[in-house]
């Protein structure tokens, strides 16, 4: 986070040593971790709401989709049951229809009754 090396830390210390005195540096540290504690507490508390809520959005983009894909679905289901136009359904009827086999009319008693 912050780039700040050991020796950095150890002039810091020793400024502090020397601005605050042997008998407040205990306490001053204390209160300075206290309030990075809080710091950080804070931060990850954010952190973890920011990231509730990009699942919450993520969530609510997935079914949204799936929503679309569904109904995509059902519509496209419904345009197969559909009746055809009127031009197709006599070719249709025509399939559905079984073909005539003309060799019934050479058996026995199949032609006239």
């Amino acid at each position: 986070m912050f780039d700040i090396g050991f020796t950095e830390l150890l002039v810091l210390a020793l400024v502090a040593l020397l601005v605050l005195g042997p008998e407040r540096l205990p306490r001053a540290a204390r209160m300075a971790g206290l309030w990075v504690r809080r710091a950080k507490a804070s931060w990850y508390s954010v952190k973890a709401e920011l990231e509730r809520e990009l699942a919450d959005e993520e969530l609510k983009r997935s079914l949204k989709n799936a929503t679309r894909e569904l109904r995509e679905a059902g519509d496209a289901l419904r345009d197969g049951l559909r009746p055809p136009a009127s031009g197709d359904s006599a070719d249709r009827n025509d399939a559905a229809t079984p073909a005539r086999d003309d060799r019934d009319d050479d058996k026995p008693g199949a032609g006239t009754p």
